[in-house]
């Protein structure tokens, strides 16, 4: 009979044995995404908060402007109109003829004032002196500041930089790229976190619409869920066009444009060395002896305001056909005049013509409806952000989106607040999502992230190099807590 060896007896500690292994768990990429939103929520919330706030009364602005700017918006209306050279001698009388026009924007209907607007030294990039102008009497009807291709008076200014960059310069643009870059990342990061939990939850209907049945906590997260997965589309527009002003990633959204060619297009005004019989053919549009030539003292440097009655003329034979109209002298010798559409509503009127102040011919032309795709896009992009596409309507519907931001930011932080232990004190708030959700991914999905987190760091550096900050920061405090808490001996 044989007998049968015992295993040799195991006589080590379990301090011997190797530390057992993370096993690898299939819900490591909404850990991730929880970590993710909620740290991002955490510590980007105030700037999103400010800037959907800020972003909520610039929706409001052109109504404002209306009622704050009246007077110098409107006049009587009349049946009869100045010539434009009247209403720019006007201004010009009482300017005192020291500084250099730098457009005129025609009163676009009945009852509208005329914008005579001249370049300052001393006023801000983008800004213009703007004089008003009956343009039935020639009457002065205001003196006003005035912004961008938009023609902002001093409230809707001081809004837009508020948004902009908090009235502190290039520097207090950071906050609002940072706003801009990581609203999107948030909302992507709900998005997931939603689809993860609607597929396992009992009570769907929670995750689309508040349920008020609840209390607490409980009660928040469901107003937070929902909110968001209906403001989702409008959050993401609103982060991926503010990105385009930003500082840093809109440069390389810029750059990309170029790139693919996808770049707005432009008129040409360069006169050295034209040709306008060939400028003519180009522009589609035969000769305008018709208007003669060019009245008596023009030139292509100085303004004399007799030509803007023709040029306005020219411009509505070729492709102008909108009341919202800018035309803009000569920056320099050797340019042309330029007229262009400045409507930005629906439907999109952006033609432009230039024309050769000495012949009174067409130089060159540009129409919306060539325009590429992605040049449409972008256009419709910033004029639906800055809520002039659609008109109110458009205006209402970011106004809802704002303030739909700023709720689910409060409730946020409320959650936060109410998931704090009440039995401790000392714990003002909750304890952050779990670490430790990249140590259980696979190879393939660490790759994954760290691909995903490099292309969009090059890309929006701002977000990159807040990224980087917070990782070093959380690592930091985690060896911190893990030398804090003191080890169980066997």
């Amino acid at each position: 009979m044989t007998t049968t060896e015992r295993p040799p007896t195991d006589t080590s500690t379990p301090t011997d044995l190797p530390p057992p292994r993370r096993q690898k768990s299939a819900g490591w990429f909404p850990q991730l995404l929880l970590r993710l939103h909620f740290y991002a929520g955490i510590l980007v919330g105030p700037f999103i908060l400010i800037a959907a706030t800020s972003g909520a009364l610039y929706a409001l602005t052109p109504q404002l402007e209306q009622v704050v700017y009246s007077h110098e918006l409107h006049a009587p209306v009349s049946d009869a109109s100045l010539p434009l050279a009247d209403q720019v001698d006007a201004a010009n009388a009482y300017i005192g003829g020291d500084e250099t026009i730098a457009a005129v924007r025609p009163a676009p209907n009945p009852g509208d004032t005329t914008r005579v607007m001249y370049a300052d030294p001393n006023l801000g990039e983008s800004e213009t002196r703007a004089i008003f102008i009956d343009p039935a009497t020639a009457e002065i009807r205001g003196d006003l500041t005035a912004y961008g291709t938009s023609g902002a008076l001093p409230l809707r200014t001081w809004i837009d930089q508020l948004h902009r960059n908090l009235h502190l310069g290039d520097v207090g643009r950071l906050y609002s790229e940072l706003a801009a870059s990581w609203l999107g990342v948030i909302v992507l990061a709900g998005l997931g976190l939603w689809i993860a939990r609607i597929r396992k939850a009992r009570k769907k209907k929670d995750f689309v619409r508040p349920n008020n049945g609840y209390t607490g906590y409980r009660r928040i997260f469901t107003w937070h869920t929902s909110t968001g997965i209906w403001l989702l589309v409008g959050a993401l527009f609103l982060s991926a066009t503010g990105i385009t002003w930003s500082q840093y990633g809109g440069a390389n959204v810029s750059n990309l444009r170029a790139a693919l060619d996808w770049g707005t297009p432009s008129v040409n005004t360069d006169l050295s060395g034209a040709d306008t019989g060939a400028a003519d053919e180009h522009a589609g549009h035969g000769g305008h002896s018709g208007h003669g030539a060019a009245p008596e003292g023009t030139d292509t440097v100085s303004a004399n305001p007799a030509t803007f009655d023709a040029m306005l003329s020219i411009s509505q034979e070729v492709n102008v056909n909108t009341g919202l109209v800018e035309i803009r002298p000569p920056a320099a010798a050797g340019t042309a005049w330029v007229v262009q559409e400045i409507q930005r509503s629906f439907p999109t009127e952006v033609d432009a013509v230039s024309i050769d102040g000495q012949t009174m011919q067409v130089v060159d032309r540009v129409d919306f409806k060539d325009f590429t795709l992605a040049a449409k896009l972008s256009r419709w992009g910033i004029d639906t952000h800055m809520g002039s596409m659609f008109g109110l309507p458009n205006q209402i519907l970011l106004l809802i989106t704002a303030l739909g931001i700023m709720a689910m930011v409060v409730w946020g932080y409320v959650m936060w607040w109410k998931r704090r232990p009440t039995q401790d004190p000392a714990r003002r708030v909750g304890k952050p999502a779990s670490r430790g959700a990249i140590a259980r991914a696979p190879w393939w999905g660490v790759v994954a992230v760290l691909a995903v987190a490099a292309v969009i760091g090059v890309f929006l550096p701002l977000l990159g190099i807040s990224l980087a900050l917070f990782l070093i920061v959380d690592t930091i405090v985690g060896v911190a807590r893990r030398r804090r808490t003191p080890r169980v001996t066997p």
